[in-house]
């Protein structure tokens, strides 16, 4: 868009928002589960929710310094993460 001469808000890149990540897991783990009504669909968000191992958190940790460094090699623009 900049390229463009389009002007956009001023917006954090969600490359930087490692909640992002776990929200994806989250919706495709309940997807999987196929809730058939709201209150199935809390449960399961809360069941899978509960499931995201440490190990996933501390991945997430882990690849942030990367994920920044593309986001900066990027201007702030789209990276692979």
């Amino acid at each position: 868009f900049k390229t463009k001469h389009i002007h956009v808000l001023e917006w954090p890149s969600h490359n930087l928002n490692p909640i992002e990540n776990l929200w994806q897991d989250l919706k495709t783990a309940v997807h999987k589960r196929c809730p058939s009504n709201l209150t199935e669909l809390e449960l399961f968000c809360k069941e899978e929710w509960a499931r995201i191992s440490v190990s996933r958190w501390a991945k997430l940790v882990e690849t942030y310094p990367k994920s920044l460094a593309a986001v900066i090699a990027a201007k702030g623009g789209s990276t692979k993460y």
